[in-house]
């Protein structure tokens, strides 16, 4: 019995395919390969992609996937879905997109969240929604009400990226509380659709998808879908998920107390509570877990970090066009902890949530020209993503979540045995590595949804440790991550004015 995954990523989409008895990925493939989605930009702080394009490469990484000899299109019986959290897509009654998808990291509706945020009431807002409506879909979809009242009024559903992979495949939108909550349309205290957001935004409910099960059936694959792609019809979507729960998932982050990280384009530490936790100043957010009920609550405590991965991939990109990453990562090591002076700020990827959605910027601080190379930015880089780990990190801290161990798939910048050291020693946290990825994650949880795994503990039971990093005795991270934040406060307080 076969299992297949896909991960709407922002770089790429990625396929697996998993043997249900062994727990284990058969065969993986992803598109692009050798380079990157496009991320559409037309002005500072905006960040687009087009669903259609994803729904394009969806396509192409399935048809590679299922080249593979160990896979058997006919055995496949579930499929499950992980996309990138809180973009916007919009669509037409024929069920195509009205514009590009507002993903992620896009900046512009900061100020319709705040004003929303204050006419709500912080107080209200943080008890009800567990977050302000800051930069998230619901302040995305104002905007478009605001700037596009074309497309606002054409509009038959909105829905998230992973909605619209589903809805390709199967015909039929539909959504979940966890995704709903990631939006901030979701109130926790009378479980159900925001009456406050729904009446701040005067926004009507009949474009929101229909709710179902997160482990459910979200349809079932079209005959026409189904011919293109060599699979048999009637494959049911049983699992949808955004990308940090479902990464969460797929390393067995279920229970109160256990944390993941990734350290992808952006970065994210993911702590499970089975409290409705919220943060004074919303730095960091609350969602509803993947296993979450009204009657057995389980939220995802999510720390959010866009200026992560997209530094080292920018680095790359300027510095070391011709060299691959475990190139960069020996050059690296070549300079010293610290980089010798060089402090950079990596936060050049939109308004960072642990700054109230202000727009930092990235800064390259005490760059000196007679003595710094390209070694020294290769090290500073993957310093500088660490340390903003930690400054999160402390945030959650506050918040009462002190993790004993941090649980991360050998992915993206975990990959790196520089960074994942590095990372250990600043957190003074263990790390612990799987060899689990997104794509695989969400093909057990179609399995948890279809009902192959009587529970989510079956479907991980095979799962192993990969590795184990623990903080050095030894490291003078201390020191220099103190110097750091001293820079990146100086920094935040210009701003603030």
């Amino acid at each position: 019995m076969l299992l297949l995954g896909i991960d709407v990523g922002t770089s790429s989409i990625k396929v697996s395919v998993v043997d249900a008895q062994s727990q284990q990925a058969i065969a993986s493939a992803q598109y692009p390969e050798d380079t990157e989605n496009k991320v559409i930009s037309v002005r500072a702080g905006y960040a687009e992609q087009d669903p259609d394009m994803w729904w394009e490469h969806t396509q192409l990484a399935i048809a590679k996937v299922l080249q593979h000899r160990a896979v058997r299109p006919e055995e496949i019986t579930a499929i499950g879905i992980a996309y990138q959290m809180h973009g916007l897509v919009v669509i037409d009654e024929e069920r195509n997109p009205l514009r590009n998808s507002i993903i992620w990291c896009d900046s512009r509706a900061v100020d319709l969240g705040e004003e929303a945020f204050q006419h709500i009431g912080n107080k209200k807002s943080l008890d009800r929604l567990l977050n302000s409506p800051g930069n998230f879909t619901a302040a995305k979809w104002a905007w478009v009400k605001q700037n596009e009242p074309a497309v606002y009024k054409k509009a038959y559903k909105i829905m998230l990226p992973g909605d619209f992979i589903a809805l390709k495949l199967t015909g039929d939108a539909t959504t979940s509380i966890s995704a709903l909550s990631e939006g901030v349309f979701w109130d926790f205290r009378s479980n159900s659709l925001s009456t406050d957001i729904m009446e701040y935004f005067g926004f009507d409910e009949g474009v929101f998808p229909e709710l179902r099960p997160l482990f459910g059936e979200h349809g079932s694959l079209q005959s026409s879908v189904a011919r293109k792609l060599n699979l048999k019809p009637g494959i049911p979507v049983t699992y949808k998920s955004g990308d940090q729960p479902n990464n969460a998932l797929s390393l067995n982050v279920l229970r109160p107390g256990e944390v993941a990280a990734t350290a992808g384009t952006s970065g994210v530490i993911f702590a499970v509570s089975d409290q409705l936790i919220s943060d004074k100043e919303s730095r960091i957010n609350t969602f509803a877990h993947v296993n979450y009920t009204k009657e057995d609550i389980r939220t995802g405590v999510l720390l959010c970090i866009n200026g992560t991965g997209i530094l080292n991939s920018w680095v790359k990109q300027n510095m070391g066009q011709r060299l691959g990453y475990d190139e960069i990562n020996k050059i690296a090591q070549s300079v010293p902890p610290g980089s010798e002076g060089l402090s950079i700020l990596p936060f050049g990827n939109g308004a960072e949530r642990i700054f109230n959605n202000r727009i930092i910027g990235s800064h390259f601080l005490n760059l000196d020209f007679n003595h710094h190379h390209r070694a020294h930015v290769f090290r500073a880089s993957q310093e500088g993503i660490a340390f903003a780990f930690r400054y999160g990190l402390d945030i959650l801290r506050e918040n009462g979540m002190n993790p004993s161990v941090i649980r991360a798939g050998i992915a993206n910048m975990f990959q790196s045995e520089l960074f994942t050291q590095i990372f250990a020693n600043v957190t003074n946290t263990p790390v612990e590595l799987y060899n689990n990825d997104g794509s695989i994650g969400a093909a057990l949880g179609a399995g948890i949804g279809n009902h192959t795994f009587a529970s989510p503990d079956e479907a991980f039971e095979k799962m192993k440790v990969h590795s184990t990093i623990d903080p050095q005795t030894d490291h003078p991270y201390e020191e220099f991550y103190s110097t750091w934040r001293e820079l990146l406060l100086e920094k935040f307080m210009q701003i603030k004015k």
